[in-house]
C-alpha cells in the first residue's frame, strides 16, 4: 500500500504505508492511508477489490494467534463468528480521550484557560477523575491517555498558583460564569473544617472546634457560592478561628474584587452575631441568617398567649427583635415558619435525647454533653421543664433579615434560606468526590495552592452536573469506560474511535456545544 503525490502529472512523492497479506491487514492499511489524505481528497477505485472491500469490523479478535497448521482445531468456530487471524497488529495503548475532552472543554468554557497553565489544568481535571496526591496525579493522567507533565512540573505549577494569584483569576471567571444570565441576587456562605494527618500545630494548622469531634490540627475553609451551589470564593483561616469571624473577610474580599453591591447574603445561624449583621448592613448589603430557636418564645409571645403551640402547616409568622447593645443595638425583622414534617423530626430527636437523659439520671450512661439533664443537690435527673419548652417549639424555624417586607415577604425569605442546602452539597462534593481532605501539605503557600486546585475542580464538577443532571461521579464513571484504542501495524499507528453507549451519549447530548 502506497500513497502517491502527483503535481501536474508528475510523481513528486511516494510514501510506503505497508504490505497486506489478508483482508484484515488491508482494511487496517486502508484506514491508515485514509488518515493521511488531505481533507476532501478522493481515492482511486480498485476494480474487483472494491466490489467487496475489507472492513475494520472484520478484524475482530485479530490480536489472537491463529492455530498452527499442523495442529487440529478442537472446536471449530460457530457460524457467523469471525475466525481469529494473525495480522501482526497490536493494541499499544487505550485512552479515555472522550472523558478528557469533556473535562478540558468544561475547564475552557468556564474561562479558566486564561491562566495559560497546562500543568495546573492537568491537576484540576485529574482531581475530578480521581482525587489523589499530587505525586499520584501522574498515574491518573497516564491512565486516561492525557498529556502527562512530570511531577516536578506539577509542583512548579503549584508554586505559580500562589505567585501569580490564580485564585483571583479563577474567582473572576467564576463570577462571570455565574452572572451570564443576569446579575446575582443571592449569595450563600458557610464554613467547614479540613483536618491534617499531623501531630503538631503551627501558625495555620491548629486544633479548634470540630463538628466531627476531632483533635487533629485543622483549618477553617469559608466557601461562597451562588444559589445553584456554583463556587464564587474560597478562603482559608486558622483552625481555631471562630466561625462568626470568617464571614466578614470573605464578604469584604468579594465586594472589593467585584465592586459588588445590592447583594443578599444567606448564612446559617452560626454566623448570627450583632457585629456581623451590622457590618454587612453598613457595607450596603442585605442578609438572611438563621435565628436561634431559643428566642422564639419571646419573639412569638403574642401567638403563644392566644393560640398556645397550635400552628398550621407552612404557617409563617413575623416579629421583631433588638440585637446588639448600646450604640450597636439595631432592631431586626424575624421570620418564623412552622412545618409539620419538621415537627415530627424534632419530636423524634427530643424523644431520643430524653431517653439518654433518663439513662444518665439512672446511672446507666455516663454524662457527656447530654441535653435535658438536670444536676442539683439531690443528684442527676431529667429537666422536664426544658423538655416541655423544647416540645413547644418543635416544628419552628427562625430567620433574621434586614430586608423590608415590601422587598421580600416572609415565604420568600424562608425559600431563600432553604437554598443553603446547595452550599452543603458543594462542601460534601469537595470533601468526598474531590477529597479535599486529608491534606498532606504543611506550608501555608502549598495549602492555599491545594485549595485553589480543589476550588477549580469544584467549579468544573458543578458546571458538568448542572449541565447534564447527573452526578460528577456518574459522569466520570460512564465516560471513563468509553475508551479509544491505538493500534500499531507495520510501524504505523492507527487510533480507533470507540462505540459510545446510550448512557454516555445521553450525557454528551446534554452538554453545550464545544467552544460555547
Amino acid at each position: 500500500m502506497q500513497l502517491v503525490v502527483k503535481d501536474r502529472g508528475e510523481v513528486v512523492e511516494v510514501e510506503h504505508v505497508g504490505s497486506a497479506h489478508t483482508d484484515a491487514e488491508l482494511a487496517l492499511l486502508l484506514a491508515a492511508a485514509g488518515e493521511r489524505l488531505a481533507p476532501g481528497q478522493q481515492t482511486l477505485e480498485f476494480g474487483e477489490l472494491a466490489a467487496e472491500p475489507a472492513r475494520l469490523d472484520d478484524t475482530a479478535d485479530w490480536t489472537r494467534r491463529q492455530p498452527a497448521p499442523d495442529l487440529p482445531v478442537a472446536d471449530p468456530p460457530s457460524p457467523g463468528r469471525p475466525r481469529s487471524v494473525q495480522v501482526g497488529a497490536r493494541v499499544v495503548r487505550t485512552s479515555a480521550s472522550l472523558l478528557w475532552n469533556v473535562l478540558i472543554d468544561a475547564y475552557s468554557r468556564l474561562g479558566f484557560d486564561a491562566l495559560a497553565d497546562e500543568a495546573f489544568r492537568a491537576m484540576v481535571c485529574a482531581r475530578v477523575i480521581e482525587p489523589t496526591s499530587k505525586a499520584d496525579t501522574v498515574r491518573v493522567l497516564g491512565q486516561v491517555g492525557a498529556p502527562t507533565p512530570g511531577l516536578r512540573t506539577l509542583f512548579r505549577a503549584l508554586a505559580r498558583c500562589e505567585q501569580r494569584d490564580y485564585r483571583e483569576k479563577l474567582a473572576r471567571a467564576c463570577l462571570a460564569h455565574a452572572t451570564r444570565g443576569g446579575a446575582l441576587g443571592l449569595i450563600l456562605y458557610d464554613v467547614t473544617t479540613l483536618h491534617f494527618e499531623a501531630e503538631h500545630e503551627d501558625g495555620l494548622r491548629k486544633v479548634g472546634m470540630s463538628k466531627e469531634r476531632r483533635v487533629d490540627p485543622q483549618i477553617q475553609v469559608g466557601l461562597l457560592v451562588d444559589p445553584s451551589g456554583f463556587p464564587l470564593e474560597v478562603h482559608c483561616f486558622e483552625g481555631n478561628t471562630a466561625e462568626t469571624s470568617t464571614l466578614l473577610p470573605v464578604l469584604e474580599a468579594f465586594r472589593d474584587r467585584h465592586q459588588a453591591a445590592d447583594l443578599v447574603i444567606v448564612a446559617d445561624a452560626g454566623m448570627l452575631s450583632a457585629r456581623n449583621l451590622n457590618a454587612i448592613e453598613d457595607a450596603g448589603m442585605s442578609f438572611i441568617v438563621g435565628s436561634r430557636i431559643s428566642k422564639a418564645p419571646y419573639d412569638l409571645a403574642a401567638h403563644f398567649e392566644r393560640h398556645g403551640n397550635a400552628f398550621d402547616d407552612g404557617q409563617v409568622l413575623e416579629s421583631a427583635r433588638v440585637m446588639g447593645t448600646g450604640k450597636a443595638a439595631r432592631r431586626r425583622r424575624v421570620v418564623y415558619q412552622y412545618r409539620f414534617a419538621r415537627h415530627k423530626r424534632d419530636d423524634r430527636a427530643i424523644n431520643a435525647m430524653v431517653d439518654r437523659a433518663e439513662k444518665v439520671a439512672a446511672g446507666k450512661r455516663p454524662l457527656k454533653k447530654d441535653r435535658f439533664v438536670r444536676i442539683d443537690a439531690s443528684g442527676k435527673g431529667v429537666d422536664w421543664d426544658l423538655v416541655e419548652r423544647a416540645r413547644q417549639l418543635a416544628g419552628l424555624k427562625g430567620y433574621v433579615t434586614n430586608l423590608p417586607a415590601t422587598a421580600m415577604d416572609g415565604p420568600a425569605v424562608v425559600a431563600a434560606y432553604h437554598d443553603l442546602w446547595q452550599i452543603e452539597s458543594s462542601f460534601r462534593m469537595a470533601k468526598s468526590d474531590l477529597r479535599a481532605r486529608p491534606i498532606f501539605h504543611h506550608k501555608r503557600e502549598s495549602i492555599d495552592a491545594h485549595l485553589t486546585v480543589v476550588f477549580a475542580a469544584l467549579a468544573v464538577s458543578r458546571h458538568l452536573q448542572d449541565a447534564t443532571g447527573a452526578s460528577i461521579k456518574n459522569i466520570v464513571r460512564t465516560l471513563h469506560a468509553v475508551r479509544s484504542a491505538t493500534i500499531r501495524l507495520d510501524g504505523h499507528e492507527i487510533t480507533l474511535d470507540p462505540d459510545i453507549p446510550a448512557t454516555a451519549q445521553t450525557i454528551l447530548d446534554r452538554l453545550p456545544p464545544t467552544g460555547h
